[in-house]
């Protein structure tokens, strides 16, 4: 697989970064981009920052004027990102998030600034999809810039797409892994970044075209269905703890965050925060939902009957080893050594 970070040497791209309704997270996943850092790998993309909220010294004024030149055509924009969901409330007045100084809801700004880039970026679920910002009876009104969770059509509609004939990159995750984001951004300042490398949600298909169940440390766990119980237990997390990696799209085992970081790693199930309306799952987050006794988060290509005979078969041939430790926060028995006669 050739390296996305060679010397680029047609024009440089310029890039906006703009927030609105969320935490932030993701901007904080970005900064701590390493392979190379973030600078390093705008630089080699051929990237210039516009503004950033965290990044960038200029004042409300100098941004405002930014942006109002963007608008008028004698700013050239070519990316265009938001993180945090776009805010209609209250009542479809989009005054619940005013860009300061201007007296225009941020959506409004958005979509003619959309208009202008060539490229259009959504980073993380909630600027895809409205993410947690539109959780509960979302009370802000918040969407995603072309998805109102599962449902094509938002602030942009549904069959939008940028000058640059692209509709709105979907960089989902919550946060999103800053290779997602670095990865994306090359891709599209290097002309790579076509219809055929998103998935059916406009995600970059770099990191969708992959389970988290990938690279799991877990997986022996799973094959033999020797399953957690309690959080700090070792087993798979799938049968009881709520764990969707058999099918969330993303790469956060092969690739982990700081060389050796993922939800799973850390002892948490995975929540398939990749995917549109993972923050309504209907139960609590650390709680698999079951029919029958079968769990629903099944992988999205095992049938169900499947599923049952291969569990029977594995759990009948779980060594003891698995079985104590999957239920343990330790390693109680180790694996032992195959002696030859």
């Amino acid at each position: 697989m050739k390296s996305r970070w060679k010397p680029r040497m047609a024009e440089r791209l310029s890039l906006l970064w703009l927030q609105s309704g969320g935490c932030g997270g993701c901007s904080m996943s970005l900064l701590n981009a390493e392979g190379p850092d973030l600078y390093t790998a705008f630089d080699l993309a051929g990237i210039d920052l516009l503004w950033h909220p965290s990044l960038s010294e200029a004042s409300n004024g100098e941004l405002i004027a930014l942006l109002q030149a963007v608008v008028d055509g004698t700013q050239r924009l070519d990316i265009l990102c938001l993180e945090g969901a776009v805010m209609h409330g209250p009542a479809g007045t989009g005054r619940f998030h005013m860009l300061a100084g201007t007296g225009r809801p941020a959506r409004d700004w958005l979509a003619d600034l959309a208009a202008k880039a060539r490229y259009t970026v959504a980073i993380g679920s909630c600027a895809a999809f409205g993410g947690i910002t539109a959780a509960g009876d979302n009370t802000p009104e918040a969407t995603g810039l072309q998805y109102d969770g599962t449902r094509s059509g938002a602030l942009l509609p549904a069959l939008w797409t940028s000058p640059g004939g692209l509709p709105v990159v979907n960089v989902a995750g919550c946060p999103v892994h800053p290779g997602w984001v670095t990865d994306t951004l090359a891709q599209l300042a290097q002309g790579e970044l076509g219809q055929a490398a998103l998935d059916e949600l406009a995600r970059p298909r770099s990191y969708t075209d992959h389970l988290v169940h990938h690279g799991c440390a877990r997986n022996e766990f799973y094959e033999f269905k020797a399953s957690a119980e309690k959080p700090s237990d070792q087993g798979c997390m799938m049968e009881h703890m709520g764990c969707l990696g058999t099918q969330a799209r993303a790469d956060c085992n092969l690739r982990p965050w700081n060389g050796g970081g993922s939800c799973l790693k850390g002892g948490y199930a995975c929540i398939n925060c990749t995917a549109p309306r993972f923050e309504e799952p209907g139960r609590p987050f650390t709680e698999t939902r079951k029919i029958g006794g079968i769990p629903v988060g099944l992988p999205s290509d095992m049938p169900k009957a499947w599923f049952v005979a291969l569990a029977s078969l594995s759990k009948a041939a779980t060594p003891d080893r698995l079985r104590q430790n999957a239920v343990a926060d330790h390693i109680k028995v180790r694996p032992s050594i195959k002696r030859r006669k």
